[in-house]
């Protein structure tokens, strides 16, 4: 079996084809085999690449978290699915026991794991996962979108939906508007009916942006954007903030988040270390929350819109 894989922590020169891989046998009664057909790239697979802490590599460890192929096998006990269906993968694996899964919250669950940083990924021709974790493709949905849409939208529902519980009419602010969860976060807010306002440092991102529903759009690179939005909202600044850049953009979340409002991160692009004035925070009433993932209801949820239509998977690209 082919795989995409790498055995050394470094950049991209440490990627390498390997054709001599066993194929993955079904592991459990619940378990799916799946015949790739196409694998997407996340800013976690580049993190898993240059190394995380605590993270050993193996030799020729297969790379990626999501993905979308076709049933090849399915265990004994798997009544959902069928060889030759269409599917897409939730990276996500829970162990479907502990007290968090028993109480539908899959994401916090005590053995959580991913494809591709704690488990073999998906870029190879067979990915044996469990049943759980997949859904059927819709009808009208393309390899290349299904195989993109897991993670990134997954965990932007549940940083809008079931974390901030953003409600119409609030206006939430997006950082780094042009990647999976930002884009997917922009059109989950506005079909909740808020206010959308997002960054970038590329005017040509802010165009797209609008062009999907953005109210208002700042260059962060170019311009200031703890004064121009403290300047349109009165002083009163804005309900929620995504912010899943970290380092770079939390002093300046803060400074604009309303009283009462609240900070949801799923990220830490620029670096994970930051300091917050916990006198502003208790003064303010603020919630700063962590969300990664989702549960088994929230998947549901995205791939059902997905299919109305109701989201779609786009990178927003410079020119």
């Amino acid at each position: 079996m082919r795989a995409l894989t790498v055995s050394a922590h470094g950049g991209l020169e440490q990627l390498q084809v390997v054709a001599d891989l066993r194929i993955p046998a079904l592991d459990s009664p619940t378990s799916v085999r799946v015949r790739m057909h196409a694998v997407a790239l996340n800013h976690l697979d580049l993190f898993v690449l240059r190394g995380l802490p605590g993270m050993s590599l193996s030799p020729n460890w297969v790379v990626c978290a999501d993905g979308a192929g076709v049933v090849d096998a399915v265990g004994e006990a798997v009544q959902t699915f069928a060889p030759g269906d269409r599917v897409m993968i939730n990276p996500g694996i829970s162990d479907r026991t502990c007290s968090f899964c028993l109480a539908g919250e899959q994401s916090l669950c005590e053995n959580f794991r991913l494809l591709g940083e704690q488990l073999p990924g998906t870029a190879a021709e067979l990915v044996v996962v469990p049943a759980a974790n997949l859904r059927i493709v819709p009808p009208a949905v393309s390899w290349e979108h299904a195989a993109a849409f897991s993670l990134a939208t997954l965990t932007a529902w549940r940083v809008v939906v079931t974390r901030a519980r953003l409600q119409p009419g609030e206006t939430m602010l997006i950082w780094g508007i042009g990647g999976g969860v930002a884009i997917a976060a922009l059109q989950i807010a506005k079909r909740i009916g808020a206010r959308v306002w997002v960054t970038s440092g590329s005017d040509a991102k802010l165009a797209g942006a609008r062009e999907l529903g953005a109210d208002e759009t700042f260059n962060h690179r170019t311009g200031d954007v703890v004064r121009d939005i403290r300047e349109r909202t009165g002083r009163r600044g804005v309900h929620v903030v995504l912010d899943d850049v970290g380092e770079a953009t939390w002093e300046r979340s803060l400074r604009v988040l309303g009283r009462g409002g609240r900070l949801v991160t799923c990220g830490a692009t620029s670096g994970p270390m930051v300091q917050t004035d916990v006198r502003k925070l208790f003064w303010h009433q603020w919630t700063i929350m962590g969300s990664t993932m989702g549960n088994d209801r929230e998947l549901d949820a995205v791939v059902q819109a997905l299919g109305e239509g109701a989201l779609i998977v786009l990178r927003l690209r410079d020119d």
